[in-house]
């Protein structure tokens, strides 16, 4: 029913306005030893600061040598504050903010300060596209899942790229799984759920708030 991972989805109708957005996208890419090099997302905060989701940076110091692809730039981070997919899928990293541009050292990431709406249009950015989708209720997937996925996404996006309201532009939350998606209809006085592709799910601005050491708040 759920999956973490990284996935790619069709474009959709963008806006030069979010394209813009794009400045504050990474790329975070890590290699395995004996094993291909994986690569997720995650957004620009100001300050040095990146945030994307906990399982797509994975257990680095072990395993892998990790690198933050920024404005040209192959930098490799320092591990702030990490969570995990199973409880909070945030990870916060550290990259050299000298070695960044001026226009973007200059530049802060808002937080969303108002709860996500269910039918609000929002943007998904990465560093090559960005994609439109709206928010949804829990209600469209497995009740059991609801309490735990409760901020999603109409369709399922790549782990750790930024979600941002369409209006404020302010970041609203970080991608981090793929949820089933179910359509209810009454069939002869039953409720009958069939499948309907995927939602996605992101951990909402107010967790990263929460998450984000008070001296680094944005």
């Amino acid at each position: 029913m759920m999956a973490a991972g990284h996935w790619s989805t069709p474009a959709r109708a963008q806006t030069s306005d979010d394209d813009e957005l794009r400045i504050y996208a990474v790329k975070v890419v890590k290699t395995v030893p004996f094993e291909k090099q994986f690569d997720g997302y995650g957004i620009y905060l100001g300050r040095g600061m990146v945030i994307t989701a906990a399982h797509v940076v994975g257990h680095w110091p072990l395993l892998t040598d990790p690198r933050v692809l920024i404005a040209g730039q192959d930098l490799p981070p320092k591990i702030i504050k990490q969570g995990s997919f199973e409880g909070t899928d945030l990870a916060l990293l550290s990259i050299a903010e000298d070695r960044l541009p001026i226009g973007l050292r200059l530049r802060r990431n808002p937080l969303c300060k108002s709860p996500p709406k269910v039918g609000a249009a929002v943007v998904d950015v990465m560093p090559e596209k960005t994609t439109r989708a709206r928010i949804i209720s829990p209600l469209s997937i497995a009740p059991q899942l609801r309490r735990r996925f409760d901020t999603l996404i109409t369709t399922e996006e790549s782990s750790g790229s930024g979600l941002f309201d369409a209006e404020r532009k302010c970041l609203l939350g970080i991608m981090s799984a793929r949820v089933a998606k179910y359509r209810y209809q009454m069939q002869q006085g039953h409720l009958v759920a069939s499948a309907d592709g995927f939602a996605g799910y992101f951990v909402p601005a107010s967790t990263i708030a929460s998450f984000v050491p008070p001296d680094l708040h944005f």
